[in-house]
């Protein structure tokens, strides 16, 4: 026999391995594809075996609020492609960062986050957090000055996404980390737009990812979760606090996760692909303003997004020439691509993010944000582009 029979083949496999392979523990049945687990509790042999499992003396399943074999598969499947330590899905998106925040911060705390994030990010900080003793200071993406200004001696986390959303807006990931390592913080970043096929930001530096699941790593719009990657140490702290509140990934939603791994990096190339493509056709249209994506070469984040990133993804943005009736005329006119706010679905959707997924903002901080009346988000599918640009003209025929 070989010396190598023995070793892990998954140790030094790659990516599209790792998401097909990872994370599988054949049960006595044999199976193939992953079972699915649909059970809400599991029977002990005996009162010593129960005793040792809720102690976690023993390794095993106690309860799927926290302990669960199809959650743990994509668990640590996504880590494998993460690059980490330890995994925690949770029951979606908003439930990762809530954990986070919940887990590792405390009364009195003081975090630092990009007001270039998700809407809903923005009022968990500023509204249900702050309830709870922990101040924030919003500050813009691509300011260093104003991320190095904002440190206080309790400034426990940095938060950002990157690209940002809508407008693609790409932090120096290297950089944040070095800031985060000078001021005592958890660097924290929310890598849905990328996921682990196109960024690692555990590799540049940061402490912890966060996903939303529903997004790409689902890739067809069907199902909510989220998820926190990071070491061991802080994942204990994260799982925790999902043992004792709850915020659990059903097993469904996980296998269906364990599905979607498995097509990630063919399915983020074809996105970014497509977006790229759309994004240079919508800078020729007439009644364009202009187009925010990061795979642009006159971005301004195009430099760093090509040194830190696999592909730039398949969100854009653009203005349209005129103001909010003009957007939504252009958004109307559309019969193909889906007039909703979710994205990383093999269909495309459209959004008007000043009345939709930023709308909760007041309209000062839409402003600071860049999120005009007269601006749109697509989030680039999988069908053919042709067929996109044809639904666009639809569009530019309402407003010229």
């Amino acid at each position: 026999m070989s010396d190598h029979d023995d070793l892990d083949p998954l140790a030094t496999a790659h990516l599209d391995t790792l998401a097909i392979r990872s994370g599988i523990n054949r049960t006595a049945e044999g199976e193939h594809s992953e079972p699915i687990f649909a059970t809400s509790s599991y029977v002990f042999e005996n009162a010593a075996e129960a005793a040792a499992r809720f102690s976690g003396e023993s390794p095993g399943n106690v309860y799927s609020r926290y302990t669960n074999p199809t959650v743990r598969a994509f668990e640590q499947r996504l880590a494998a492609l993460e690059g980490a330590e330890a995994c925690v899905a949770t029951a979606s998106g908003m439930a990762a960062i809530l954990s986070v925040c919940m887990a590792l911060l405390k009364s009195g705390d003081h975090v630092i986050c990009s007001r270039d994030v998700f809407g809903t990010t923005i009022n968990l900080f500023g509204k249900v957090l702050a309830r709870f003793g922990v101040e924030v200071t919003f500050v813009p993406l691509l300011d260093d000055s104003a991320w190095r200004a904002a440190v206080r001696p309790n400034t426990a986390m940095l938060f950002l996404e990157t690209p940002s959303n809508p407008l693609c807006e790409v932090a120096d990931l290297a950089a944040m980390s070095a800031l985060a390592r000078e001021s005592d913080s958890l660097l924290v970043v929310d890598n849905s737009f990328c996921t682990p096929s196109l960024q690692l930001p555990l590799e540049m530096g940061a402490d912890i990812v966060v996903y939303a699941a529903t997004k790409y790593l689902d890739g067809q719009g069907r199902c909510m979760g989220g998820a926190v990657l990071g070491s061991a140490i802080h994942m204990n702290e994260v799982l925790m606090f999902l043992r004792t509140c709850g915020p659990t990934m059903s097993p469904f939603n996980a296998w269906v996760f364990l599905k979607g791994l498995e097509t990630l990096r063919l399915r983020m190339e074809a996105h970014s692909r497509s977006a790229l493509e759309l994004a240079q056709w919508l800078q020729q249209q007439r009644g364009v303003e202009k187009v925010y994506y990061c795979g642009l070469k006159d971005h301004p984040g195009f430099a760093l997004a090509t040194q830190q990133q696999k592909g730039y993804g398949g969100v854009l943005s653009f203005l349209v020439e005129g103001g909010r009736d003009e957007a939504w005329k252009f958004i109307d006119a559309t019969k193909l691509v889906s007039h909703t706010a979710n994205l990383g679905d093999a269909k495309t959707t459209i959004v008007h993010p000043a009345t939709t997924t930023h709308s909760r903002l007041t309209p000062e901080q839409r402003e600071e944000a860049g999120i005009a009346e007269n601006l749109i988000r697509l989030a680039v599918g999988l069908e053919n582009v042709v067929d996109l640009e044809a639904d666009m003209q639809r569009g530019f025929a309402q407003i010229r």
